[in-house]
Parts: C-alpha cells; structure tokens; sequence
C-alpha cells in the first residue's frame, strides 16, 4: 500500500493531518514529518493526526511521531494522534505515547477535547 497523507481544516478551526499505509523507515517518513513541522511553523496550534487508515508502524514511524509532538510542544500548541489501530494501536500502547500526545480513537473525539479544553481555559 502507498503512504498518502490529506490536510484538511475542521469548521471548529483544528487541522487534520491525515495519514494513510504505512509509516515506516524511509525517505517518504521524513517527507510527513517536514510537511507536520512545516505546518506547526506556519502557526497551527490544534493538530489532529489521523492515523485511521495507517495499517504499519515501525520504531521509526513512532520516533516521527514523537519528534512531532516535541516540535508542537516547543510551539506551545497541542497535537492529539486518532484512530490508531489493531496492530499500530498496539505498538503505540507498548511504548506509553499517550504520556507524550493525546491519543483519541476517532478525529471527532480529538476535535470534542480541544473543545472541551477551550471552553476550561483561564482567561
């Protein structure tokens, strides 16, 4: 399967990153993860990556993954991960990166808690 990814904006303002096949070891891995920072660069500050339709993940595809949700934490915006699954979930679960992104089952419960958290926020 070919690695394809989507950008697309919610109405609530949040940006989906969307990422389908496989993110493993490979010039295209480097290509998502340049196209993520660049979009944290540009000022998104509430990112979504939605990892539905990824069906393989490797050690470097979890390091992109982490790189990212450092680059977003140094901006000082969030990323949350949806939709991991089956065995991608697994190996998400295996090496704790909830402890380093939010991870969410779907892209409307990711858009749902930065909601939440909006409506929490100090003035």
């Amino acid at each position: 399967m070919i690695t394809e990814t989507r950008t697309r904006r919610l109405e609530s303002g949040v940006t989906v990153y969307e990422i389908t096949g496989r993110l493993n070891l490979g010039n295209f891995l480097l290509t998502i993860e340049t196209a993520i920072k660049r979009l944290i660069d540009q000022g998104e500050r509430k990112l979504i990556l939605d990892i539905t339709g990824v069906n393989f993940i490797d050690s470097s595809g979890i390091g992109m993954l982490a790189a990212c949700a450092g680059h977003m934490d140094q901006a000082n915006g969030q990323m949350r991960i949806a939709g991991a699954q089956g065995t991608v979930a697994k190996a998400l679960q295996v090496v704790h990166m909830d402890r380093i992104a939010d991870l969410d089952p779907t892209v409307e419960a990711s858009e749902s808690a930065f909601e939440s958290q909006a409506g929490t926020a100090a003035p």
